[in-house]
């Protein structure tokens, strides 16, 4: 057996209590008996439900979508309470009552979609009460299992629709009345039931499934021993562990709160042990955590819909994030090792690591699926496939040694912890849904995209600092999946009325609505991580985003250059933009740490993040200006370090 390092938290912390506190998501209700019997298979059955289409195809949109949206509301009004004084361990009979009606609705569609489709467009007074029910509905699960912020979003943009006429200048229009805009989101594939329930119903869900088997199989665990065994030894040891367990970890996860439960509860007591501050040591693992949404090969959930927005295969979106990816846990890597070095902080005794050769030999197995999906997606399989092989060798790798074998149990479980960890996606791109239909019932994202360009004077960079702006404001309160669909909407047009190629403009929104996890004053992933580090949440917040800076460079130099994203770009100018912006980022992560081999003075932290900054700009004269700055900082850092040599010997 592979042992883990040894290591002394503080104190135990009860992960569910602290993921109910951070994670909207996970503050449902724990029940037992015959309650917890019943909600367990509504869960399985709606995995069940989602691998039966998978494997014998698809129902008709609007059927696959409605069942789907049936299930993912029945298990929310059950597993999360209208009042949180309400009881966490008993059900409610008025939530119980309104599971039953949130489910029957979205159902009113399967049982009269004949009617409904020879009907087209004629809305009777049943349509008008249940398409009316649904919407509120759907308002009601998101307030419970996503939040406020996304509520009020949705009806910004419904009071919107109604007080058309009575808009400013160009956001004016005709209006819409209440039979309209009910028809609209809830009987059309325009509104609620459109790309994203598509997408969520699809393969959004199996992803998500295949991660809970991944958790059953111990593959977390690998990830930590994996990158104990790699990076635990050096500088700044657990620091670094924390880095690439948890973008191992975002190959496979998209949350990240999650991620920082999951990899934070290990590497941030060990990170504090070794002499990192409590604020440092809970931001190096937030910032890491939220990078695991834009690592591939599955990145978060926006990921699946940015290939359906944009119509460019799956394949093709990982393909573009893998050198933007890179470049941000490198800016990551690059400050905890300086600081580490800072600090003069050393590394775990390597006996007290587990060993890479018969770490892999006992668990490098569970790997496989992963593979699996690489290679399907590489050879044309469409990501539902994939994702549905991958469930497949995830339970048939664990099986390959004995210990890390599953039973049946596991595996029905499964099947129930994959339909819980679905239902804020499902809800989510619901109620995206409702911001879709009015966008597109009132035209309001061209209205939006002209407006933006307008204000920004048609340039690209002030029209980009707007959209980045937008986007992290939205990101704040907002789901990555919604907030996701409402720039992309919105924000993204702009952008490509400026001739921004498609792909790099929704990689734009992208970034940035992930990167609010880590930006005050709302930054959830710190906030998390200074919740089992006990250090001050905005001294860890504002620590995250100096870590993450890459993240608020990156998409600014990819759309400049689409080269880092490997659009109409040859080989040779890939490895050089990447090489470059490695330089660059090193740079940028010294100027901000204010040390590459000694303490920095303000004027050589300038120099370094000037040339940094330079080095990430694609362009010969920028790289040449940026490597001579460069130059220039590490001759004066070497100069210092010389110096204090001499004095040291002197003495």
């Amino acid at each position: 057996m592979v042992d883990t390092p040894r290591v002394q938290p503080e104190e135990t912390i009860d992960m569910e209590e602290f993921l109910a506190k951070y994670d909207r998501e996970s503050d449902y209700r724990r029940l037992t008996g015959f309650a917890s019997r019943v909600i367990a298979a509504i869960a399985i059955c709606f995995s069940l439900f989602q691998l039966y289409t998978a494997i014998f195809g698809v129902l008709d949109a609007q059927i696959q979508r409605s069942i789907h949206l049936s299930f993912g509301m029945a298990l929310v009004f059950l597993l999360y309470p209208t009042k949180k004084s309400w009881s966490r361990t008993k059900l409610h009979p008025v939530d119980v009552m309104l599971a039953i009606i949130a489910a029957a609705v979205p159902m009113y569609i399967v049982i009269c979609y004949q009617d409904l489709v020879l009907r087209a467009g004629t809305v009777t007074p049943a349509d008008l009460v249940v398409g009316f029910l649904g919407v509120l509905f759907v308002l009601e699960a998101a307030r419970r299992v996503v939040g406020i912020p996304i509520v009020v979003v949705a009806c910004i943009f419904l009071s919107y629709a109604f007080l058309g006429p009575k808009m400013p200048g160009l956001l004016a229009h005709k209006g819409v009345g209440l039979g309209q805009l009910v028809y609209h989101l809830y009987f059309t594939t325009e509104g609620i039931f459109g790309i994203p329930l598509g997408v969520s119903s699809t393969f959004i869900f199996l992803f998500i499934l295949f991660g809970a088997y991944l958790e059953k199989t111990g593959m977390g665990k690998l990830f930590i021993d994996l990158a104990n065994a790699l990076a635990g030894w050096a500088s700044g040891g657990p620091a670094k562990v924390a880095v690439l367990s948890s973008a191992l970890m975002g190959t496979v996860s998209g949350s990240s709160v999650a991620n920082v439960a999951g990899t934070g509860s290990f590497t941030i007591p060990m990170m504090k042990n070794l002499g990192y501050s409590p604020e440092f040591a809970g931001a190096v693992e937030a910032a890491a955590s939220t990078g695991g949404q834009l690592m591939p090969p599955i990145m978060g959930a926006a990921a699946f819909l940015m290939a359906e927005f944009t119509g460019v295969p799956y394949i093709q979106v990982v393909k573009v994030a893998v050198i933007p990816s890179v470049l941000y846990y490198i800016g990551i890597w690059s400050g905890v090792h300086l600081e580490a070095r800072r600090l003069g902080l050393k590394g775990i005794p390597r006996d007290q690591l587990p060993k890479v050769g018969p770490l892999l030999l006992e668990k490098g197995h569970l790997v496989l699926p992963l593979i699996a999906i690489v290679y399907l997606l590489v050879t044309g399989r469409t990501p539902m496939r994939a994702a549905l092989w991958a469930i497949f060798l995830a339970i048939v790798s664990c099986m390959l040694r004995r210990s890390t074998r599953i039973g049946f149990k596991d595996i029905v479980d499964g099947l129930e912890q994959g339909a819980r960890g679905a239902l804020g996606v499902v809800i989510a791109c619901a109620t995206a849904g409702i911001i879709i239909g009015v966008v597109t019932k009132t035209g309001l994202g061209l209205k939006m995209a002209t407006a933006l360009v307008d204000l920004a004077g048609g340039k690209l960079l002030p029209t980009l600092f707007f959209t980045m702006i937008a986007s992290i404001i939205l990101g704040m309160g907002v789901p990555t999946t919604a907030n996701y669909v409402i720039t992309s909407t919105i924000a993204a047009p702009a952008l490509l009325k400026l001739g921004v190629p498609v792909i790099a403009a929704h990689m734009f929104v992208f970034y940035f609505g992930i990167i609010a996890d880590v930006t005050p004053p709302v930054a959830l992933a710190a906030y998390a991580g200074s919740g089992i580090a006990k250090g001050d949440p905005m001294k860890t917040a504002f620590n995250a985003s100096k870590l993450a800076i890459a993240a608020f460079l990156v998409p600014y130099m990819f759309v400049v250059s689409p080269a880092l994203l490997m659009i109409d770009a040859t080989l040779p100018l890939v490895l050089r933009v990447m090489g470059t912006s490695i330089i660059g980022m090193i740079g940028i992560a010294a100027g901000i740490a204010g040390y590459l081999f000694t303490d920095a003075t303000w004027p050589e932290r300038v120099l370094l993040f000037a040339g940094g900054l330079m080095m990430v700009h694609p362009g010969s004269i920028t790289d040449f200006i940026g490597l001579a700055l460069l130059a220039a900082g590490f001759i004066i850092q070497r100069v210092k370090v010389r110096r204090e040599q001499v004095k040291t010997t002197a003495v």
